[in-house]
């Protein structure tokens, strides 16, 4: 049983490497409506995996860890919506729009296939993972192809709570381990 858990954490960090890696191997030239859809799916993403904490964890420091992603996440949302509406674009959806929502759906299956401890440590792997590869992604994808300036302020204001939200869960991971 063990075995398989370390597979599927493997399987998981692996699957989150080789979306990075593609996303900033192909370098899609993102428009900035497709830029919004990206920022707004990736972040409505980690909401819904913290509010599958929220349900499942017994673990206070996971569930305020999953309250803080819920709440930061989602006024990084209102800060895209908000800018798009000032600016009178419409988020695109778009491959990585859609490659990051069916992986969040395995994810997210996977996550609430798990219960106690095992669960703990899955979601906080994930959110570890997931950070690491929106990290990566900003900073080498949508960043640099925002060609609207306050698009491009949006994306690199949210870069430190992202890289915090990624050390918060490495402390976590670490604390699990224990």
């Amino acid at each position: 049983m063990k075995m398989m858990k370390c597979f599927q954490v493997a399987l998981f960090f692996s699957m989150c490497c080789i979306i990075s890696q593609q996303v900033s191997a192909q370098k899609p030239n993102l428009t900035d409506p497709e830029i919004a859809n990206v920022a707004v799916v990736a972040n409505q993403i980690d909401i819904d995996n913290a509010k599958i904490a929220q349900e499942k964890s017994q673990n206070n420091d996971v569930k305020n860890f999953a309250q803080t992603m819920i709440n930061d996440h989602q006024s990084v949302i209102d800060q895209a919506v908000a800018l798009v509406k000032k600016l009178n674009v419409t988020p695109k959806d778009n491959a990585t729009s859609k490659q990051l929502l069916a992986g969040a759906k395995k994810t997210q299956s996977s996550l609430r296939a798990k219960s106690g401890s095992a669960f703990d440590k899955a979601y906080v792997d994930n959110e570890v993972a997931y950070h690491e590869a929106v990290i990566n992604t900003l900073e080498n994808v949508l960043i640099p192809e925002a060609k609207n300036s306050e698009l491009k302020q949006l994306l690199q204001n949210v870069m430190p709570a992202f890289k915090t939200h990624l050390e918060h869960a490495q402390m976590l991971q670490k604390n699990l381990s224990k």
